[in-house]
């Protein structure tokens, strides 16, 4: 079994995107009922405590949030619950898109400006100490 979540582009820490439901009965080869049999889940505790012998999900602010999974967290599953013997993780770049590519302009643009005006106010700072 190889889970593969991809990386975030530009977000500067690289941090591992979290898998939903689809993608963890995909790389658990069971069904979507399954999968949510197995979930750690309590309808009257939003985010219960650690339940070794349950897939635990991420922290949730509200109960319509989505379910989402950190990928050693099914890997750890799958190995200790269902047994697993090959469990790989494979963080992937993902492909910059036209949306990374623009927010990335954006950036350069924001940082120029920032740039002109911290000179603009050096600038005005030397005016006024002369």
């Amino acid at each position: 079994m190889i889970l593969t979540p991809s990386v975030t582009a530009g977000s500067g820490e690289s941090a591992t995107s979290l898998l939903g439901i689809d993608e963890v009965q995909k790389a658990l080869s069971r069904s979507r009922a399954s999968v949510y049999r197995y979930t750690n889940t309590d309808p009257r505790n939003l985010n219960p405590a650690f339940n070794p012998r349950r897939l635990n999900p991420e922290y949730r602010s509200d109960q319509k949030d989505p379910l989402l999974f950190h990928p050693n967290e099914v890997a750890r599953f799958a190995r200790d619950v269902l047994r697993i013997k090959e469990v790989t993780v494979e963080v992937l770049n993902s492909p910059s898109t036209a949306t990374q590519q623009l927010l990335g302009a954006i950036l350069g643009e924001l940082q120029a400006i920032r740039l002109r005006l911290d000179q603009l106010d050096l600038d005005a700072e030397t005016r006024s100490a002369a």
